[in-house]
């Protein structure tokens, strides 16, 4: 057994250690073989050496985390544990998308969504994969504007089957715009965060915007555009087969979905299960997998998710 003093310098150790030990009875959680102990700005740590030298790469990674965005909260705590602190501390996440409406800085917020990031700029096809809250869709749409805005993509085309808890358009009242629009709704609202009103209908209209449902892109080849299939657990094999191929010469693609919301038939297998299956070997295409550390709405939705994760383990 080894023992190793770390001394915390730099920041006030309350912001690290929290009110009462809070935060570090928490970070102590993620390392349960070490006595941890601390006392003013010294933790002392009593444990295997491999294991201490893990958890100083991960002080590190919180204390710098710390100093750049003058805070720490759980929600942090939980995506720095997870991750591989060498890459953490290489990746500050300071990167602006796109500066949206009411001057808010639209910007990937965890580590999984500064991944999703990172993968759209290296790569023309990406997958993002990952329960609700957590980021997939709004940051997909924020990777296209940002391109649009560069004048690096002609158009935008955001997708999505229009298939969801059972429902059938034909029962829904009106024109097929009026059909389709609730099942667009997502995208539409992210749209709003980072596009003035008018400008946004000017470019629908002119379709350098262009929001649809899946089955208006069969026969297509999609090129300088960037592509977003949305909610893609609902898509069949042949559905996302049909998508994938549509692919042009100067295309980039996103393709967003959660396996634990498929609204398809039980007997039908999901095109996104199947794609990811068998294309995730191929050198030019990433998967990016975000989970409940990711989740950025209210706090309850991560404990919702943890919950059903749970039931799903034990069934």
């Amino acid at each position: 057994m080894q023992e190793t003093k770390i001394e915390i310098e730099g920041i006030n150790p309350i912001e690290l250690f929290g009110v009462n030990n809070s935060k570090l009875k928490l970070i102590k959680n993620y390392f349960p073989s070490l006595k941890i102990v601390a006392r003013g700005s010294v933790l002392t740590v009593q444990g295997d050496a491999e294991i201490i030298e893990a958890f100083e790469q991960k002080i590190d990674a919180l204390v710098l985390h710390i100093r750049k965005h003058k805070g720490l909260t759980e929600s942090n705590i939980d995506n720095l544990m997870v991750e591989d602190a060498v890459q953490i501390l290489s990746d500050d996440g300071s990167e602006i998308l796109v500066h949206g409406n009411g001057g808010i800085k639209v910007k990937a917020k965890t580590f999984n969504q500064r991944k999703l990031v990172s993968a759209v700029n290296k790569f023309d096809m990406v997958f993002a994969v990952g329960p609700a809250g957590t980021g997939k869709t709004y940051t997909a749409v924020a990777c296209a504007v940002r391109a649009l805005k560069a004048k690096e993509v002609r158009r935008i085309i955001l997708t999505r089957p229009a298939v969801e808890a059972g429902e059938n358009l034909g029962f829904l009242p009106g024109d097929m715009k009026e059909k389709l629009d609730p099942y667009m709704m997502p995208l539409y609202d992210a749209l709003r965060d980072m596009i003035p009103p008018e400008k946004l209908a000017d470019l629908i209209e002119l379709g350098v915007i262009e929001i649809a449902p899946l089955a208006f892109m069969r026969g297509r080849t999609l090129d300088k555009a960037f592509v977003i299939l949305d909610e893609a657990q609902n898509a069949t094999v042949a559905q996302m087969r049909m998508f994938l191929t549509r692919m042009g010469m100067s295309a980039n693609f996103i393709i967003t979905g959660d396996m634990s919301q498929v609204d398809l038939p039980r007997k039908q297998k999901s095109g996104l299960a199947y794609a990811i299956d068998h294309l995730s070997h191929i050198e030019e295409i990433a998967v990016v997998r975000l989970n409940k550390n990711d989740v950025i709405r209210h706090n309850l939705v991560k404990k919702i998710i943890e919950a059903f994760d749970k039931l799903d383990h034990e069934e």
